[in-house]
């Protein structure tokens, strides 16, 4: 009888051990959370797939230098309880986004929030 016990321990101390990386997968620490920006640009892509939805876009700065941007939102299924959907954002749209910098200094992103077409759309809940 004392063997199931035991059987059942290492068994639950084997999944936690093989956990880790699945939750370090999702750790925000490649990003600035303590500072937002906010960029206004023009949607060159929109990838609606897992494991995290991308929204490739071009800023201008104010001397007319054109900057490729890429800013990462949650899974698709989690979007798609929000409302969105694959069509949400497209190739051309005007868009406003706050977001996320990255701390390496790199064009990329996680976003805050995102309006397009007037809409307000969130990109993660935290």
């Amino acid at each position: 009888m004392k063997t199931k016990p035991l059987a059942v321990l290492l068994m639950v101390v084997g999944l936690l051990m093989v956990s880790g990386p699945a939750f370090a997968h999702h750790s925000e620490a490649a990003y600035d959370l303590t500072r937002e920006i906010t960029l206004k640009g023009t949607v060159t892509e929109f990838k609606f797939i897992n494991p995290h939805t991308r929204v490739h876009f071009q800023v201008k700065d104010e001397e007319g230098n054109v900057a490729q941007w890429v800013g990462e939102m949650a899974p698709p299924n989690n979007l798609r309880r929000a409302g969105w959907t694959r069509n949400s954002i497209q190739a051309g749209d005007e868009i406003t986004t706050t977001v996320h910098v990255a701390r390496d200094g790199s064009k990329q992103a996680d976003i805050v929030t995102l309006e397009v077409n007037g809409k307000v759309l969130r990109g993660r809940e935290r």
